[in-house]
């Protein structure tokens, strides 16, 4: 029996590969085709009630106060509330505007919460003499408090050794 050449086995493989595509595109594509035709558009909508494709509502009275007593936590390693506007704060690579208070150096003097010691320490545990690079940047964790009305309706409860 003879080899088949390379401009065979390209040909087979081409005939093989656009019969694949459409035994494909018949099973996926005529259903999608089908349902559009039998079943409404799903109207689509945010917590707030917004269409998806509008811009996003102002929050209905959400109000950043100003210094005020920490809320206490509702469960446990639960990163602290922010108890003061963050308006015009400036976290980047370069420079963190938390650190002006809460850095070690400047909490005492400034009146402020001192940085967690967990904060300057690496993933395996070693301990540095800076901010740890997965920590710097605050907001990933910590958010302002707010009187904002819930999105959606909650019934946690804090733990009872949170109370």
């Amino acid at each position: 029996m003879n080899k088949p050449t390379f401009n065979t086995t390209r040909l087979r493989a081409a005939a093989l590969a656009l019969t694949l595509s459409m035994g494909l595109a018949q099973t996926f594509l005529a259903p999608a085709a089908a349902v559009a035709v039998t079943e409404a558009p799903v109207k689509l909508q945010s917590l707030r009630g917004a269409e998806i494709d509008a811009s996003d509502p102002e929050g209905d009275g959400t109000r950043y106060g100003r210094d005020q007593a920490p809320l206490p936590r509702d469960f446990v390693q639960q990163p602290p509330l922010i108890p003061h506007t963050i308006k015009g704060y400036t976290v980047t690579k370069n420079f963190n505007k938390c650190l002006d208070c809460h850095a070690w150096a400047r909490a005492k003097e400034s009146g402020a919460t001192k940085i967690s010691v967990t904060h300057f320490k690496t993933r395996e545990g070693e301990e540095l003499s800076s901010v740890s690079p997965r920590r710097y940047f605050c907001n990933q964790c910590h958010v302002p408090q707010s009187d904002a009305k819930p999105l959606v309706g909650n019934t946690f409860k804090p733990g009872t050794g949170m109370r």
